[in-house]
C-alpha cells in the first residue's frame, strides 16, 4: 500500500457505556470523555445475536469525519 493513500481502517476506537436502547438496533452511548453519540451494531454482533442493555461497557469505532456516530464492535 502506498503511503499517500489513506487506509480503510482509519477509525478512532474508544470505550463507552450504553445509556439507552433505540429502535433498529441503535443505541445512545456515553463515551469516556462524557460525549454522547449514536451507535449501531457491527455485523458480527448482529450475526451472533449479542444483546445489549443499558449499563453495558462497549468498544466503539468512530470515523474521524463524523464524530457523532459510531459502530459498536465489542461488548465487555
Amino acid at each position: 500500500m502506498s503511503a499517500d493513500k489513506p487506509s480503510t481502517k482509519d477509525f478512532l476506537v474508544v470505550k463507552g457505556i450504553v445509556e439507552e436502547n433505540l429502535p433498529a438496533t441503535t443505541f445512545r452511548v456515553k463515551l469516556e470523555n462524557g460525549q454522547d453519540i449514536l451507535c449501531h451494531l457491527s455485523g458480527k454482533l448482529r450475526k451472533h445475536r449479542i444483546r445489549l442493555t443499558p449499563g453495558d461497557d462497549v468498544q466503539i469505532e468512530i470515523s474521524p469525519y463524523d464524530l457523532t456516530k459510531g459502530r459498536i464492535i465489542y461488548r465487555f
